[in-house]
């Protein structure tokens, strides 16, 4: 072989050196890239997800989603606390995805949905635990003129709102331990209380915190009135004692007059996770945050209902999480201007 052709071949395979080096060190950079972008994300799932609390909320038109979300909106801080509300079918949802449903911390729940679990989950009362009492939901019976009493709603039409509702929910579940057997309806209450003007149907049942606007607003005969139900020991371990007077319904109720009826308490409740475990953590952060921000929500922009929020409230058959109880427990001095 002449030099000339030598040198030629040397070069070349040289060249081709360099290119298969060049061919290996673009995927090593690109590798490396890669990694530093993977490293980031990593980084960042990690602290968005450190501090993430699920709190099951309810129906998207309902009451308790909107309180789900204006807590999230108070208590949420970049990088300390970053609270879900999740949209769920209601009271009895929200207690099953507490229970079971992976991510979800803590929920906003009525205390008698819980009466549901007793046979399946005999121990739910140590399962679960509650932050506080957000406001109670009082039991409203309207019924036409005729009817004058409980026993006379036996076997008639009585509408408990929609599926998914607190009414639907508690309402049979009152009526069942008052004894009452009823046509049971759950159709929108706007529709059954036209009904009930014509006589189609003979009662409604509202569970929701008073007053009502459709009371309020609406034109009713006279004789359309609330029907008392009395607090007793069969209403002892889930509901509370309350009543209906003239300051809450001033058409509907005569002056100095008090209709008696119970309340369902609608509580934050959380998991009674492990004390070392970080879900525990969370939710103990969520305490330290709702509490202390109380004020807040208190303010103009938010439900009224917080303005009734007592954080030292009891809730029945259920304790305190503990992180909760430790926050109340605080000296006066700490606590003062914080505590209701």
């Amino acid at each position: 072989m002449s030099l000339i052709k030598f040198s030629f071949a040397m070069a070349l395979a040289a060249f081709g050196l360099q290119l298969a080096a060049n061919a290996q060190s673009l995927p090593t950079r690109e590798t490396q890239a890669m990694a530093a972008v993977k490293r980031t994300e990593t980084a960042a799932k990690e602290r968005i997800n450190a501090w993430t609390v699920g709190l099951a909320g309810g129906l998207i038109e309902g009451a308790p989603l909107r309180l789900a979300a204006e807590i999230a909106r108070v208590v949420n801080e970049e990088d300390k606390l970053h609270v879900l509300p999740i949209v769920t079918r209601g009271a009895t949802e929200n207690v099953n995805s507490l229970l079971y449903l992976r991510g979800v911390d803590a929920a906003i729940i009525n205390t008698d949905a819980l009466d549901e679990y007793r046979a399946q989950v005999p121990s739910i009362e140590r399962r679960i635990v509650y932050v506080l009492s957000l406001f109670p939901s009082e039991l409203h019976i309207f019924v036409r003129p005729e009817i004058r009493s409980l026993e006379d709603l036996k076997g008639k039409k009585v509408n408990f709102n929609t599926q998914g509702t607190a009414a639907a929910y508690s309402g049979p579940l009152i009526f069942s331990r008052l004894g009452l057997n009823v046509e049971k309806m759950f159709i929108p209450h706007q529709v059954a209380l036209e009904q009930m003007k014509r006589g189609e149907i003979a009662a409604v049942v509202f569970v929701t915190s008073k007053p009502v606007d459709a009371f309020l607003k609406g034109r009713w005969d006279p004789g359309f009135r609330f029907l008392a139900v009395e607090y007793g020991a069969k209403f002892e371990d889930y509901y509370l004692p309350s009543s209906i007077d003239a300051t809450d319904y001033p058409s509907l109720v005569p002056k100095g007059e008090r209709i008696a009826t119970i309340a369902v308490p609608t509580i934050l409740a959380a998991y009674n996770w492990p004390q070392q475990s970080d879900r525990y953590r969370r939710v103990a952060r969520l305490v330290d945050h709702l509490f202390s921000r109380l004020d807040r929500l208190q303010s103009p922009g938010f439900d009224p209902k917080w303005k009734e929020v007592n954080l030292r409230a009891s809730v029945p058959s259920l304790s305190r999480f503990k992180p909760a109880q430790e926050w109340l427990d605080l000296p006066q001095a700490v606590t003062a201007g914080r505590s209701q």
